[in-house]
């Protein structure tokens, strides 16, 4: 079942950000393209930054790095949304770690490749987004994320009692008038 959901999520996921390019690839006339293009080559070479997803999570992760008292950050770059996981010292106070997540925010938001990043602080998170950062390294993007994705949305859905059946063992018998709330009525 968490299996399917993940595919389900992986596969809106990856359409979304495809039907959103194209969209924007046809409504414009092949001159504005011609404009928009040429333009883009111009910004690129005058900024000479990051080509790839994988560049732009190193540079990413280096700008968070670069705030006092983060230890470590990974980063992992979907269409144009980066995901930013930091490791901060663990007895510092909740105050403080919210501080050092919105310096390393404000940071990521004067970078062009960190505008729409998402940063935490959390360190299952972050964990999961080193894993992550690591599958795609080794060449396998979805399996790593749909696999990450799943164990984070195991940890968020809660266990109900009434959702677990026991192995083995007898159904719970019906009313057949000696169960506890007739006796002590």
């Amino acid at each position: 079942m968490r299996t399917l959901l993940m595919m389900m999520i992986g596969i809106f996921v990856f359409t979304g950000c495809g039907s959103i390019q194209n969209t924007n690839k046809s409504a414009a006339s092949p001159q504005n393209q011609m404009q928009n293009q040429t333009q883009s080559n111009a910004i690129k070479t005058q900024q000479a930054g990051p080509e790839n997803a994988q560049q732009v999570a190193v540079h990413l992760e280096q700008l968070a790095l670069s705030i006092p008292q983060v230890q470590h950050a990974h980063c992992v770059v979907l269409g144009k949304t980066a995901v930013v996981g930091i490791d901060v010292a663990g007895d510092l106070p909740r105050s403080r770690v919210d501080n050092i997540k919105y310096s390393v925010a404000e940071a990521l938001r004067k970078d062009p490749y960190g505008v729409n990043a998402i940063v935490t602080a959390d360190m299952d998170l972050d964990k999961r987004l080193k894993n992550i950062r690591q599958e795609v390294m080794n060449g396998r993007p979805i399996a790593g994320f749909s696999d990450e994705l799943g164990k984070i949305i195991g940890r968020i859905m809660p266990q109900l009692p009434k959702d677990i059946s026991p192995k083995n063992s007898l159904p719970p018998k019906t009313d057949n008038g000696n169960n506890f709330l007739n006796k002590n009525l």
